[in-house]
């Protein structure tokens, strides 16, 4: 319990308390304010130099482009990791999902009248829904166009970092701590590399069906950040660290995404943003001893990396994004 409890103060995550705590008392604030300033936050996003660049991202969240019509009646249907609610923005509550997804949600549909409807998706969402539905995470298909995403559960996957140490400077090793959940991924790398020299990986959930030898203690994010290599592997949906890994000066690995959020991670470039390993992982020791000798191609890759985090950082901006992409849902559907 004490290791439990050493591990939370210093694990270099957010502080839920206050997330909560700040996003509650947000709540408070009625929606009729945000609403009455709607339209002046939008025409005055609209003087924005980076406007072309809004609506590209906006487009790229949200592909439906022809009008589709909204079921009338509510219902909520619930899935392993995720629930499909469907009726208008007031009945949601924080009851019926986590409340980081109500407070994220909160964040955006308090601009709008609140009787306005969608279908939404919280939660890890592996799947296209059967309608147009707001969601957390989308599969990288061609026919996706039914998930529209915004930029939900930030608490658990914006996280960035600030890395004082060089690449040059780290262990010239790979790390890897997560949950199994049922990623066929994760299983996979465990079973190649769990007692390789050169790879510090393991569980950190205790199930029946995880091998004992599996488990090793929690790492923070400070110590995942004195190796060279760190592994961004999907689980239900996306790598959840794979945020404060590109912010960081070291290199993320990973298998080719399935599945995108806000982060894009559909628009990222292998061998140029992070480094592809195959499903099998074959070559993933050549990659590592590569990426080891040749320091400066490594040193681009974090550099580019940087960059494409940089987008991101921008909040205004982010806020408007996200105003523009439901504003779109809700004119396409009949109702805006």
């Amino acid at each position: 319990m004490r290791e439990n409890f050493l591990y939370k103060i210093n694990s270099g995550k957010p502080n839920k308390m206050k997330f909560f705590v700040l996003g509650y008392l947000k709540s408070m604030v009625p929606s009729i304010f945000f609403q009455k300033r709607l339209n002046h936050v939008l025409e005055k996003a609209r003087k924005r130099d980076d406007y072309e660049y809004i609506l590209k991202r906006v487009d790229y969240y949200i592909k439906l482009n022809a009008p589709f019509a909204l079921s009338e009646k509510d219902e909520i249907r619930r899935g392993p990791a995720w629930i499909h609610y469907r009726g208008p923005f007031s009945k949601f509550t924080p009851k019926m999902f986590h409340s980081a997804y109500y407070l994220d949600q909160l964040d955006v549909t308090r601009w709008f009248p609140q009787h306005l409807r969608w279908d939404f998706c919280p939660g890890d969402v592996y799947f296209t829904p059967p309608c147009p539905c707001i969601v957390k995470s989308r599969l990288l298909t061609e026919d996706n166009s039914n998930s529209v995403i915004l930029k939900l559960d930030k608490l658990r996957h914006f996280l960035f970092v600030h890395d004082r140490k060089s690449f040059r400077e780290k262990q010239d090793k790979v790390i890897f701590r997560g949950k199994i959940r049922s990623s066929r991924v994760r299983t996979a790398f465990l079973k190649k590399f769990i007692n390789h020299p050169m790879f510090d990986c393991g569980v950190v959930e205790s199930r029946e069906d995880v091998p004992k030898e599996w488990e090793r203690p929690k790492r923070t994010i400070r110590e995942h950040l004195d190796y060279k290599f760190i592994m961004a592997l999907e689980g239900n949906d996306v790598a959840s660290n794979l945020k404060w890994v590109m912010s960081s000066n070291c290199l993320a690995v990973m298998t080719r995404p399935t599945c995108e959020t806000w982060f894009m991670e559909g628009s990222l470039i292998a061998g140029y943003h992070y480094v592809e390993v195959k499903e099998d992982f074959s070559d993933l020791e050549e990659k590592i001893r590569y990426y080891t000798e040749h320091i400066q191609e490594a040193e681009d890759i974090i550099a580019h990396a940087h960059e494409y985090v940089s987008q991101f950082m921008d909040k205004e901006r982010e806020e408007i994004i996200q105003l523009l992409v439901l504003q779109k849902y809700l004119r396409l559907s009949g109702q805006y």
